[in-house]
């Protein structure tokens, strides 16, 4: 029990501010500019991507946090096909926006959901 107090206290993204800051802000500002033009929608889910990608990362580094390790790496891949079609390289209507904010955020759910399942919180 001891050494499960010690690794979640490690955990960068264990308390609700850190949360707040490395999920919930991006994520609100993901489904906020769904209705923006594509220029600035592109900009600001690229960065919200990146944001929580290396927030991700450093938290991986930091407490070995096993979903961390997935999301991570994942939330920076899916920022090929936000750029995409935000620079009209495939075509892409509000629903594709969309289902690229879904297979982004909720996958990003299932990843968690199925590493932690399968390996523990931590390792």
């Amino acid at each position: 029990m001891a050494g499960h107090m010690v690794e979640t206290s490690r955990d960068g993204l264990g308390s609700p501010r850190a949360i707040l800051l490395a999920w919930w802000i991006p994520t609100t500002t993901i489904l906020a500019t769904l209705v923006a033009p594509v220029g600035l929608r592109t900009a600001v889910w690229t960065v919200a991507l990146t944001w929580m990608g290396m927030a991700c990362l450093l938290n991986a580094k930091q407490c070995r946090r096993t979903h961390c390790r997935y999301t991570g790496p994942y939330y920076l891949a899916m920022i090929a096909p936000t750029l995409a079609p935000g620079f009209d390289l495939i075509p892409a209507n509000i629903y594709g926006w969309l289902g690229s904010a879904c297979v982004s955020l909720l996958g990003s759910k299932a990843i968690w959901w199925a590493t932690e399942r399968a390996w523990g919180k931590f390792s």
